[in-house]
């Protein structure tokens, strides 16, 4: 993946409220999704209109997510010592990190009730160090006084596609150790209506940085080729990677996909190589046999994805195509890349009557990637294949002048952490601390008020270590998730929480909104709610943000998070 790897997350955490939530009636099922370079479509409200439950606030505990059910009033879930807010099971179908430094300890896994068939976003919510996901706080309108956030619902920017993750064979090994129970809190924390509420997975072409060893879906034996695609098979895939977007989609059902290779077959590439495996570095040949092939290769994978019920909206031809490592990586030169795009990948998915899109990425400002960009954009047919352009990483200062070719931007793979290269570098094991969960919450902002109308995490889960298979350099990298592999247990990591903040709220389809004062962001959902985003890095106070013509008030914690939905 990028110059930098992956994320995984070791961190505690302690956590604030259990909640009863009444039966509430059914909301409309989620808009359908609008094709890409469109933005989203339309569609009625997912949210249901209901009672919001009161929970009783402590301590410890993380959340839990009990089974789904088709109504009824859920029986109060039970959370450790307090515990983070016990989530009331899968919803109906579409239905602190503070100071930087030490978090709480991570309480015992609850019991959750069966869920209702509606889900209310909380009006509030706030997050810090000790008291992740709290909803029990207070929201009143003020009278007077000064707006710390003042959010403007007539400065209007992009339009919002949603957010994402990865899924990596790593990923669903580590999930594979837990519970049933205990897999589907994860999963439920990661896709449910109630918990992330993710919009894309973005899913590995072969092998990644965390796989868990190195392949591609057509290897033949060396100094063979196979540009029929006669010996192309996903039963590698079968084993990992598709139980664990299958397990997905049993959360979220409308959860949509995109894709990309890391490495094409070895076959198809040029060395010299990175170490002993010809995975790792390289070159893509520039023959128009070998790039017919690896059209084909695409048009292969997107079929037996869709035989397995999983639609793959969009692929990019190569994960940062300038960066060179010791894992699956291969460069690509701009021309060699531009002929590819328009003279066979685009072909080659329209001959195969597939309505897969093409994305220009993903890039993440290694050697020669802003020439790829310019030179495929460049040329009339290449550039007529590009719905979406991805960037991520380095890439995020050439957000804005790139919107000159007028096409959505994606931050394809949110920063890892724990870099190698800076002081501070722990080698053992994955911080997913405090700091990280700051660290992100500017990424998360930067990009976001930069233009891109997608957002992407690397790693959904990880070990407590979060090491890949680089055959050189050792990179424990941060996660939404962690499992400790030696005590079975899961722990949301800080940064879980900080991207929640965004993600349960905000709606494909929202309008990103201007905002003044404060360190916000604030988006107007398709069903007219405005959902603003803040983080305060001083002491807690008395917070006022100036939304929809009303002052409202709250607890700000220090160094914490909070979301308003109105």
């Amino acid at each position: 993946m990028r110059i930098h790897p992956i994320t995984c997350t070791v961190a505690l955490l302690l956590a604030a409220c259990s909640s009863n939530a009444p039966t509430g009636s059914n909301g409309g099922g989620s808009g359908a999704g609008g094709s890409l370079g469109t933005t989203s479509g339309s569609g009625g409200s997912a949210v249901a209109s209901g009672g919001m439950g009161a929970g009783t606030s402590g301590s410890g505990g993380m959340p839990t997510s009990g089974g789904s059910s088709t109504g009824g009033t859920p029986s109060a879930g039970g959370a450790g010592q307090g515990g983070v807010p016990s989530s009331a099971g899968t919803p109906g179908l579409g239905g602190s990190a503070g100071a930087i430094g030490a978090a709480g300890a991570a309480g015992v896994i609850g019991t959750a009730g069966a869920a209702g068939s509606s889900f209310v976003q909380p009006a509030l919510v706030t997050s810090a160090a000790g008291a992740y996901w709290v909803t029990s706080g207070t929201l009143t309108e003020a009278a007077s006084g000064t707006a710390d956030v003042t959010v403007n619902d007539t400065a209007t920017a992009q339009t919002w596609e949603g957010f994402g993750g990865s899924f990596n064979e790593k990923g669903w090994a580590f999930l594979s150790l837990l519970s049933e129970a205990d897999r589907n809190t994860a999963l439920n924390l990661l896709f449910g209506r109630d918990g992330c509420n993710l919009t894309w997975g973005r899913i590995p072409m072969g092998a990644s940085d965390y796989s868990t060893d190195r392949y591609s879906l057509d290897e033949v034996p060396s100094g063979q080729t196979d540009t029929s695609m006669a010996s192309f098979s996903t039963t590698r895939d079968e084993q990992q990677l598709i139980p664990f977007v299958k397990a997905a989609q049993a959360v979220k059902g409308d959860l949509r996909f995109w894709a990309s290779p890391w490495s094409p077959p070895t076959w198809m590439k040029d060395g010299p190589f990175n170490d002993d495996s010809a995975f790792d570095g390289g070159s893509m040949k520039k023959d128009d046999a070998t790039l017919a092939a690896h059209a084909l290769y695409f048009v292969k994978f997107v079929q037996a994805y869709k035989q397995k019920g999983i639609n793959i909206e969009l692929v990019s031809p190569q994960n940062e195509p300038g960066y060179s490592g010791t894992y699956p990586t291969c460069a690509w030169a701009p021309a060699t890349y531009a002929t590819f795009v328009g003279k066979h990948l685009g072909p080659a998915l329209s001959q195969a009557s597939l309505d897969t899109k093409i994305m220009l990425g993903t890039f993440n400002a290694g050697t020669g990637d802003t020439s790829i960009v310019s030179t495929v954009m460049g040329d009339t047919t290449a550039s007529a294949k590009i719905s979406v352009l991805g960037y991520q990483w380095g890439m995020q200062g050439n957000v804005k002048a790139d919107q000159k070719y007028t096409r959505p931007i994606w931050q394809t793979e949110h920063k890892c952490g724990n870099y190698p290269w800076e002081t501070g570098f722990v080698d053992k094991i994955a911080p997913n601390d405090g700091a990280y969960a700051i660290e992100s919450w500017g990424l998360f902002r930067d990009w976001i008020k930069a233009g891109v109308t997608a957002y992407s995490v690397w790693n959904l889960v990880l070990d407590t270590a979060g090491i890949g298979i680089d055959s050189k350099r050792v990179w424990p990298q941060n996660a939404l998730l962690t499992v400790d592999t030696a005590t079975k247990k899961l722990t949301p990591t800080p940064t879980y929480y900080v991207y929640r903040h965004f993600t349960q709220a905000v709606a494909p389809g929202a309008v990103v909104l201007g905002t003044t004062g404060g360190d916000a962001i604030a988006f107007k959902n398709p069903n007219g709610t405005i959902v603003t985003v803040m983080y305060n890095s001083g002491a807690a106070k008395a917070y006022v943000v100036a939304v929809g013509g009303k002052k409202l008030q709250f607890q700000m914690p220090s160094g914490g998070w909070a979301t308003i939905t109105k």
